[in-house]
Protein backbone atom coordinates (compact mmCIF):
# COMPACT_ATOMS: atom_id res chain seq x y z
CA UNK A 1 0.00 0.00 0.00
CA UNK A 2 1.18 3.52 -0.81
CA UNK A 3 1.23 5.94 2.13
CA UNK A 4 1.91 9.47 0.91
CA UNK A 5 3.20 11.27 3.99
CA UNK A 6 3.29 14.76 2.48
CA UNK A 7 0.85 16.13 -0.10
CA UNK A 8 -0.85 19.43 -1.00
CA UNK A 9 -4.16 18.49 -2.62
CA UNK A 10 -5.57 21.88 -1.65
CA UNK A 11 -3.31 23.36 -4.37
CA UNK A 12 -4.99 25.02 -7.37
CA UNK A 13 -3.25 22.52 -9.65
CA UNK A 14 -5.95 20.00 -8.61
CA UNK A 15 -8.97 22.30 -9.01
CA UNK A 16 -10.04 20.81 -12.35
CA UNK A 17 -10.20 17.15 -11.31
CA UNK A 18 -9.80 16.98 -7.53
CA UNK A 19 -13.01 15.04 -6.92
CA UNK A 20 -12.25 12.50 -9.64
CA UNK A 21 -8.72 11.99 -8.38
CA UNK A 22 -9.41 11.88 -4.64
CA UNK A 23 -12.78 10.17 -4.98
CA UNK A 24 -11.30 7.02 -6.48
CA UNK A 25 -8.41 7.66 -8.84
CA UNK A 26 -5.73 7.56 -6.18
CA UNK A 27 -7.09 4.47 -4.49
CA UNK A 28 -7.36 2.65 -7.82
CA UNK A 29 -3.65 3.39 -8.20
CA UNK A 30 -2.74 1.69 -4.93
CA UNK A 31 -2.84 4.68 -2.59
CA UNK A 32 -4.11 3.76 0.85
CA UNK A 33 -3.37 6.79 3.05
CA UNK A 34 -2.50 10.44 2.47
CA UNK A 35 -1.48 13.22 4.85
CA UNK A 36 -2.32 16.65 3.45
CA UNK A 37 -0.02 19.37 4.75
CA UNK A 38 -1.14 22.91 5.56
CA UNK A 39 1.11 25.91 4.99
CA UNK A 40 -0.90 29.02 5.88
CA UNK A 41 -4.21 29.96 7.48
CA UNK A 42 -6.16 29.37 4.25
CA UNK A 43 -4.72 25.94 3.55
CA UNK A 44 -5.22 24.88 7.16
CA UNK A 45 -8.98 25.17 6.63
CA UNK A 46 -8.75 23.42 3.25
CA UNK A 47 -6.77 20.57 4.79
CA UNK A 48 -9.43 20.06 7.45
CA UNK A 49 -12.12 19.99 4.75
CA UNK A 50 -10.24 17.32 2.77
CA UNK A 51 -9.87 15.10 5.85
CA UNK A 52 -13.58 15.41 6.57
CA UNK A 53 -14.54 14.51 3.01
CA UNK A 54 -12.15 11.61 2.31
CA UNK A 55 -11.80 8.85 4.93
CA UNK A 56 -8.26 7.92 3.88
CA UNK A 57 -7.01 11.51 4.29
CA UNK A 58 -5.35 12.90 7.41
CA UNK A 59 -3.85 16.32 7.95
CA UNK A 60 -0.98 18.33 9.36
CA UNK A 61 -1.48 21.96 10.33
CA UNK A 62 1.30 24.52 10.55
CA UNK A 63 2.64 27.77 9.17
CA UNK A 64 5.32 27.48 6.48
CA UNK A 65 8.36 29.76 6.91
CA UNK A 66 7.41 31.61 3.71
CA UNK A 67 4.07 32.50 5.29
CA UNK A 68 5.08 33.84 8.71
CA UNK A 69 5.14 37.52 7.72
CA UNK A 70 1.43 37.96 8.38
CA UNK A 71 1.38 36.10 11.69
CA UNK A 72 0.64 37.78 14.97
CA UNK A 73 -0.17 36.67 18.50
CA UNK A 74 -3.90 36.42 17.67
CA UNK A 75 -3.23 33.54 15.28
CA UNK A 76 -1.62 31.30 17.88
CA UNK A 77 -4.77 30.18 19.69
CA UNK A 78 -6.47 29.64 16.33
CA UNK A 79 -3.86 27.09 15.23
CA UNK A 80 -3.87 25.46 18.64
CA UNK A 81 -7.66 25.15 18.69
CA UNK A 82 -7.76 23.67 15.17
CA UNK A 83 -5.32 20.96 16.20
CA UNK A 84 -7.28 20.18 19.35
CA UNK A 85 -10.72 20.14 17.72
CA UNK A 86 -9.99 18.09 14.62
CA UNK A 87 -8.88 14.59 15.55
CA UNK A 88 -7.62 13.69 12.08
CA UNK A 89 -4.82 16.24 12.45
CA UNK A 90 -1.77 14.06 13.09
CA UNK A 91 1.15 16.52 13.00
CA UNK A 92 2.23 20.15 13.05
CA UNK A 93 3.67 21.25 9.74
CA UNK A 94 5.03 22.21 7.60
CA UNK A 95 7.23 24.42 9.73
CA UNK A 96 10.87 25.44 9.63
CA UNK A 97 13.29 27.79 7.89
CA UNK A 98 13.70 28.81 4.25
CA UNK A 99 16.59 31.07 3.23
CA UNK A 100 16.41 30.29 -0.48
CA UNK A 101 16.57 33.11 -3.00
CA UNK A 102 18.12 36.51 -3.12
CA UNK A 103 15.18 38.51 -1.79
CA UNK A 104 15.08 39.79 1.75
CA UNK A 105 13.67 37.45 4.38
CA UNK A 106 12.88 38.09 8.01
CA UNK A 107 15.07 35.35 9.46
CA UNK A 108 14.50 36.23 13.12
CA UNK A 109 10.74 36.02 12.50
CA UNK A 110 11.10 32.61 10.85
CA UNK A 111 13.11 31.37 13.81
CA UNK A 112 10.55 32.74 16.27
CA UNK A 113 7.61 30.90 14.75
CA UNK A 114 9.61 27.74 14.12
CA UNK A 115 10.47 27.54 17.81
CA UNK A 116 6.93 28.42 18.87
CA UNK A 117 5.42 25.65 16.71
CA UNK A 118 7.98 23.13 17.97
CA UNK A 119 6.92 23.97 21.51
CA UNK A 120 3.26 23.66 20.58
CA UNK A 121 4.00 20.22 19.15
CA UNK A 122 5.61 19.21 22.42
CA UNK A 123 2.59 20.48 24.36
CA UNK A 124 0.08 18.65 22.14
CA UNK A 125 2.26 15.54 21.77
CA UNK A 126 2.28 15.75 17.97
CA UNK A 127 5.25 15.17 15.63
CA UNK A 128 6.48 17.93 13.32
CA UNK A 129 6.97 18.11 9.55
CA UNK A 130 10.09 20.21 9.00
CA UNK A 131 10.76 22.37 5.95
CA UNK A 132 14.42 23.42 5.67
CA UNK A 133 15.91 25.01 2.55
CA UNK A 134 19.35 26.59 2.42
CA UNK A 135 19.19 26.81 6.21
CA UNK A 136 20.88 23.66 7.46
CA UNK A 137 23.00 25.15 10.26
CA UNK A 138 20.20 27.20 11.84
CA UNK A 139 17.69 24.39 11.45
CA UNK A 140 19.92 21.87 13.18
CA UNK A 141 20.80 24.34 15.93
CA UNK A 142 17.13 24.95 16.72
CA UNK A 143 16.19 21.26 16.51
CA UNK A 144 18.94 20.37 18.97
CA UNK A 145 18.16 23.27 21.32
CA UNK A 146 14.47 22.33 21.38
CA UNK A 147 15.28 18.60 21.76
CA UNK A 148 13.22 17.80 18.66
CA UNK A 149 14.09 14.14 18.93
CA UNK A 150 11.82 13.88 21.95
CA UNK A 151 9.02 15.57 19.98
CA UNK A 152 9.34 13.49 16.83
CA UNK A 153 9.74 14.82 13.33
CA UNK A 154 10.63 14.35 9.68
CA UNK A 155 12.99 16.42 7.55
CA UNK A 156 10.63 16.83 4.62
CA UNK A 157 12.02 16.80 1.07
CA UNK A 158 15.52 16.19 2.39
CA UNK A 159 18.14 18.13 0.40
CA UNK A 160 21.26 18.27 2.55
CA UNK A 161 24.41 16.16 2.86
CA UNK A 162 24.97 12.64 4.13
CA UNK A 163 26.78 14.12 7.14
CA UNK A 164 23.77 16.18 8.19
CA UNK A 165 21.49 13.19 7.53
CA UNK A 166 23.55 11.23 10.04
CA UNK A 167 22.86 13.93 12.64
CA UNK A 168 19.14 13.91 11.82
CA UNK A 169 18.97 10.13 12.17
CA UNK A 170 20.97 10.21 15.40
CA UNK A 171 18.37 12.61 16.82
CA UNK A 172 15.71 10.00 16.07
CA UNK A 173 14.09 12.00 13.28
CA UNK A 174 12.97 10.67 9.90
CA UNK A 175 14.23 11.53 6.41
CA UNK A 176 11.51 12.42 3.88
CA UNK A 177 12.27 11.19 0.36
CA UNK A 178 10.35 11.93 -2.83
CA UNK A 179 10.69 12.33 -6.57
CA UNK A 180 14.17 13.88 -6.49
CA UNK A 181 15.52 10.39 -5.74
CA UNK A 182 14.77 9.46 -9.36
CA UNK A 183 16.40 12.53 -10.95
CA UNK A 184 19.67 12.19 -12.89
CA UNK A 185 21.08 14.99 -10.73
CA UNK A 186 19.79 13.39 -7.53
CA UNK A 187 23.12 11.75 -6.65
CA UNK A 188 23.35 13.40 -3.22
CA UNK A 189 19.90 12.15 -2.19
CA UNK A 190 20.74 8.66 -3.48
CA UNK A 191 23.77 8.66 -1.18
CA UNK A 192 21.59 9.76 1.73
CA UNK A 193 19.03 7.04 0.94
CA UNK A 194 21.75 4.39 0.77
CA UNK A 195 23.06 5.27 4.21
CA UNK A 196 19.83 6.04 6.07
CA UNK A 197 18.28 3.02 7.83
CA UNK A 198 15.05 1.92 6.15
CA UNK A 199 13.27 2.31 9.50
CA UNK A 200 13.86 6.09 9.39
CA UNK A 201 12.71 6.81 5.84
CA UNK A 202 9.30 8.20 4.91
CA UNK A 203 8.07 8.39 1.31
CA UNK A 204 6.33 11.54 0.11
CA UNK A 205 5.33 13.36 -3.04
CA UNK A 206 5.06 17.04 -2.05
CA UNK A 207 2.51 16.99 -4.86
CA UNK A 208 1.70 18.73 -7.08
CA UNK A 209 5.45 19.41 -7.09
CA UNK A 210 8.57 17.27 -7.72
CA UNK A 211 7.11 14.55 -9.92
CA UNK A 212 9.59 11.68 -10.37
CA UNK A 213 11.21 10.65 -13.63
CA UNK A 214 9.76 10.11 -16.26
CA UNK A 215 7.11 12.68 -15.27
CA UNK A 216 9.50 15.38 -14.08
CA UNK A 217 8.02 18.82 -14.68
CA UNK A 218 4.43 17.52 -14.77
CA UNK A 219 1.84 17.60 -12.00
CA UNK A 220 2.68 15.06 -9.34
CA UNK A 221 0.26 12.88 -7.35
CA UNK A 222 0.45 10.12 -4.76
CA UNK A 223 0.41 7.25 -7.25
CA UNK A 224 3.90 8.24 -8.36
CA UNK A 225 5.35 7.14 -5.03
CA UNK A 226 5.60 3.69 -6.63
CA UNK A 227 8.37 5.07 -8.87
CA UNK A 228 10.25 6.50 -5.89
CA UNK A 229 9.84 3.22 -4.02
CA UNK A 230 11.22 1.30 -6.99
CA UNK A 231 14.33 3.51 -7.06
CA UNK A 232 14.76 3.07 -3.31
CA UNK A 233 14.38 -0.69 -3.67
CA UNK A 234 17.25 -0.76 -6.17
CA UNK A 235 19.43 1.37 -3.89
CA UNK A 236 18.74 -0.82 -0.85
CA UNK A 237 18.84 -4.13 -2.69
CA UNK A 238 15.38 -5.17 -1.55
CA UNK A 239 12.03 -5.63 -3.29
CA UNK A 240 9.49 -2.94 -4.11
CA UNK A 241 7.01 -4.75 -1.86
CA UNK A 242 9.43 -4.58 1.06
CA UNK A 243 9.99 -0.85 0.55
CA UNK A 244 6.26 -0.14 0.50
CA UNK A 245 5.64 -2.32 3.56
CA UNK A 246 8.46 -0.84 5.65
CA UNK A 247 7.73 2.77 4.74
CA UNK A 248 4.02 2.27 5.45
CA UNK A 249 4.92 0.91 8.89
CA UNK A 250 7.26 3.87 9.43
CA UNK A 251 4.56 6.35 8.46
CA UNK A 252 1.94 4.72 10.67
CA UNK A 253 4.37 4.80 13.59
CA UNK A 254 5.34 8.42 12.93
CA UNK A 255 1.75 9.66 12.63
CA UNK A 256 0.40 7.23 15.25
CA UNK A 257 -2.05 5.66 12.82
CA UNK A 258 -2.17 2.04 13.94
Amino acid sequence: MIFDTHAHYDDAAFDADREELLGGGLQAGGVGLVVNIGTDLKTLHQTIELTERYPYFYGALGIHPDCVDGLNEEHLPILRQMLLEHKKMVAIGEIGLDYHGDYERDIPLQKKWFKWQLRLARELKLPVVIHSRDAAADTMEILKAEDAGSIGGVMHCYSYSVEIAREVVKMGLYIGIGGVLTFKNGRKLKEVAAETPMEQILLETDCPYLAPTPYRGQRNDSRNIALVAQELAQIKGITLEEVLRITEENARRFYKLW
